[in-house]
């Protein structure tokens, strides 16, 4: 799993281009550091824009010690630390609503480990330059906002809504937002426009929700989304009218009868897919379900397949580990061999399944010639 992983990482950095910094996990304080996953997804800190390091305050020093070296009010259960002055830090409070005096200078809200059950419309009345919004882990039921709540929040980029109880996806959110994170809530059901005027989105994530299908005006408006998660739903087929600007899409643990020819069509710029733990079947998978140039990156470990499936010539990552797979067939990499007919890939498992070094066939190192690590 530790190789796994970092080629991940390498692997989507080179491809995307991401140069940025990670923020970390909070050590030393009990109860905080375990939901500080942020959907999954790690938080990329521009430094440049002023952007906050750090997300908790909590167990790094005494609240007194920030309120003595800041002049200025800061609300009650609240730290304004004077090394970032336009944020404010009222996580893992045991709030149960956001506070009345919001600095109207705020531009990163951190509400996350709190008790808060509804944010009604006039709670951001006068923090309208907010930039980040994170009320991951609350109690937020239903809706959880009013419809007008986060319209006139038209600065903000960042909305976090991981780990509560929601039911739908919020209405009536500004056009500005790059992410949405929906994580572990129990949303079955998305309403038509809801993403209607979100065309400077590009991450949305769904992932541990209640979602079974997703219908023609579901997604609409999702332009320039290219990280999309979609695993642990209650998804039977592969979904339908997905937006095609997707670079990232991830499937797993939902449980999927199939993949059909036509299943990734229409997604050029696709470049990473997982479908870990869906129950997948080699009968089940059309020959043609993978033949998208576009891919590096492909994930189909924790199955049941037998074989290995055809996959283009530039993919540069699969992941078949744990499943049954008892024969190496050169023909899933190479259709041809020759100067300038062979295979991208890089990494190879197959560990957990039927096989062993001595059946692999004698010609598969011309196929794989550029391949550095396999597992078997």
């Amino acid at each position: 799993m530790a190789v796994q992983w970092s080629v991940l990482t390498m692997s989507i950095a080179s491809v995307l281009g991401l140069v940025l910094s990670v923020c970390c996990p909070v050590r030393g304080s009990p109860g905080v550091s375990q939901d500080l996953d942020y959907g999954g997804v790690p938080l990329w800190i521009n430094r440049l824009l002023g952007e906050p390091s750090v997300l908790s305050l909590q167990g790094r020093m005494d609240r007194a010690w920030y309120r003595a070296n800041n002049p200025d009010s800061c609300p009650d259960l609240c730290d304004c630390p004077i090394q970032w002055p336009t944020a404010l830090y009222c996580d893992h409070g045991h709030l149960e609503k956001v506070p009345d005096s919001l600095l109207d200078n705020t531009q990163y809200l951190f509400l996350q480990g709190n008790n808060i059950s509804y944010v009604p419309s006039s709670s951001f009345t006068n923090s309208s330059g907010l930039r980040w919004l994170i009320l991951d882990h609350n109690n937020l039921q239903g809706e959880g906002l009013q419809p007008d709540t986060l319209q006139n929040l038209t600065q903000l980029k960042y909305l976090f809504l991981n780990h509560n109880k929601l039911t739908a996806v919020p209405s009536g959110l500004p056009s500005s937002l790059r992410q949405l994170r929906l994580a572990h809530n129990l949303i079955s059901i998305i309403s038509p426009g809801t993403f209607g005027n979100l065309s400077n989105l590009t991450m949305l994530l769904l992932q541990g929700n209640r979602l079974s299908v997703i219908t023609e005006t579901d997604l609409t408006g999702l332009v320039s989304v290219n990280l999309l998660d979609l695993s642990g739903n209650r998804f039977f087929s592969f979904p339908s009218y997905l937006p095609p600007s997707i670079q990232q899409l991830y499937l797993s643990n939902n449980s999927l009868s199939g993949l059909e020819e036509n299943s990734l069509r229409g997604f050029a710029n696709l470049k990473f897919l997982r479908l870990s733990h869906c129950g997948l079947l080699s009968p089940s998978i059309h020959r043609q379900s993978f033949n998208l140039s576009s891919l590096v990156e492909l994930d189909l470990s924790y199955n049941k397949l037998t074989t290995i499936p055809l996959v283009p010539s530039t993919l540069q990552y699969l992941y078949l580990e744990a499943n049954h797979i008892q024969e190496f067939n050169v023909s899933s990499f190479c259709s041809e061999v020759g100067p300038l007919s062979y295979s991208r890939m890089k990494i190879l498992r197959l560990d957990g399944n039927q096989m062993s070094y001595h059946l692999l066939p004698t010609d598969w190192v011309y196929c794989l010639r550029v391949l550095h690590h396999i597992y078997i």
